[in-house]
């Protein structure tokens, strides 16, 4: 995760525009509302480049309120999902077309305090 923390407001439903198709997915990590305004780090497993990060927030939709974090321009490929500067939470592969979920961990990874 990125250090630095974010006030942010709630998006509204409908308020996330995800760009779908060819080989290009989006996705969505679910976490719990203590992580709101947190950064959480992506990388391709299989690059050499930089993460990309997003902001946990509050989310409206139809079925209530959620917290995630939403990465809605990705290339097909494997990610890591990183806990923190050096330790991965998990992997997940992100298809063209389509939307990857992830749920964040209710506990650190092993090793982690």
């Amino acid at each position: 995760m990125h250090d630095h923390h974010h006030t942010l407001g709630p998006s509204e439903s409908g308020s996330v525009v995800l760009d779908l198709g060819g080989d290009s997915g989006a996705l969505i990590i679910h976490t719990g509302r203590d992580l709101h305004g947190r950064e959480i780090e992506i990388s391709r497993v299989d690059r050499d480049e930089p993460r990309t990060h997003s902001a946990v927030r509050e989310r409206h939709v139809r079925d209530g309120v959620v917290h995630s974090a939403v990465y809605p321009d990705l290339a097909a490929g494997l990610y890591t999902v990183w806990w923190d500067d050096t330790t991965p939470a998990g992997a997940i592969s992100v298809t063209g077309g389509a939307i990857a979920e992830f749920v964040w961990p209710a506990s650190s990874p092993q090793g982690v305090d």
